[in-house]
């Protein structure tokens, strides 16, 4: 193959690599990759004839000198990475492996943040406006989101939580000037993208992090300002599945409040691990019951099941709001409904 490896595109690259590593390792690779990037590297391995030697050592070294570079940044940041890859290829030639990372790898805005401790970012923008912290807190871990959350005062955290979950794409720009403010601040470097956050998921990953009061307050108060938006967060932070995650005790009070026939709905479809937990928590003839109820259901709707498991989550979060049960989430000994 007579091209140069400057001429060649990502697209080659890329089948070449695959070529190179031979069957058994490409599939494995595939298997990590969406019908579409299958189906156009699939169609370039197809269009590669040859790969010579000496194209094919280029491409496995500039493979290796990324991979290599990914690794500094995931254990540093893109400022460690640079710094490391130049002590060891030059400045000129650790600049060009940064440069051709820019352009595929996306470091997510706040990046140097994630690495801070929570109160001293709480130091920093406590008394920043509800929609700047709400942006700030989308970016983070939701630990971190979740502790800075409670911290804040009780009148400004439904506030930020409210912008968080109706929060769609900020311009580039805003996430730029807010970014460079807080990186000064907190004096870190930093490579910037323009990924999108907020939505009532992030809401509701930030909520999984906050202590019981906290939580309640919010939701609270977002009932009295929103109450479709403060339901539609209630039925996402806990779902049917994460029954796993009560002990025993709870398990057994559980299946004592629900109806029979809504539990045996909502095993239908769950996973075996939701199952054996449930069953393990019953005496045999219950269990054995269950089973046979569950075996000679038939087919069942959808949307039937889908009822029942969110009854089931309703009777768990009102055991939690009586205080009978607890559901242990977030960071240490924060337990939250």
């Amino acid at each position: 193959m007579s091209r140069t490896k400057d001429r060649i595109s990502g697209k080659q690259k890329a089948a070449m690599l695959l070529i190179s590593l031979g069957p058994d390792v490409s599939a494995e690779i595939y298997k990590h990759l969406s019908e579409e990037e299958i189906e156009k590297l699939t169609l370039e391995i197809a269009n590669v004839r040859k790969v010579d030697n000496d194209t094919k050592e280029k491409v496995l070294e500039e493979f290796h000198q990324i991979a290599i570079a990914q690794e500094y940044i995931s254990q540093g940041g893109i400022g460690y990475a640079k710094s490391v890859l130049e002590k060891a290829l030059g400045e000129n030639e650790a600049m060009a492996i940064i440069d051709r990372l820019t352009s595929t790898l996306q470091v997510r805005p706040f990046d140097f943040a994630r690495k801070a401790d929570p109160t001293q970012i709480l130091n920093f923008i406590q008394h920043e406006h509800p929609q700047t912290i709400a942006l700030i807190l989308s970016y983070l871990e939701s630990g971190q989101a979740g502790q800075i959350l409670s911290s804040l005062p009780q009148e400004v955290q439904a506030d930020v939580a409210k912008r968080i979950a109706v929060m769609d794409s900020t311009s580039p720009e805003i996430i730029n000037e807010v970014e460079t403010i807080l990186e000064q601040k907190l004096s870190t470097t930093v490579m910037q993208d323009y990924t999108e956050a907020g939505g009532i998921e992030s809401l509701v990953e930030v909520l999984n992090g906050v202590d019981r009061s906290t939580e309640r307050t919010i939701l609270e108060t977002l009932e009295m300002q929103d109450a479709d938006l403060a339901e539609e967060i209630k039925k996402r932070m806990f779902v049917f599945e994460d029954i796993v995650t009560l002990d025993n005790r709870s398990i057994q009070r559980v299946i004592r409040d629900v109806d029979n026939e809504d539990l045996q709905l909502a095993l239908k479809v769950s996973s075996d691990e939701v199952k054996e937990i449930i069953f393990s928590n019953m005496s045999q003839r219950m269990a054995d019951t269950f089973k046979d109820e569950i075996e000679f259901m038939g087919p069942v709707r959808l949307r039937d099941v889908e009822e029942a498991q969110t009854t089931i989550v309703s009777v768990i979060r009102r055991l939690e709001d009586a205080g009978e049960i607890v559901i242990a989430r977030g960071g240490g000994d924060d337990v939250i409904v």
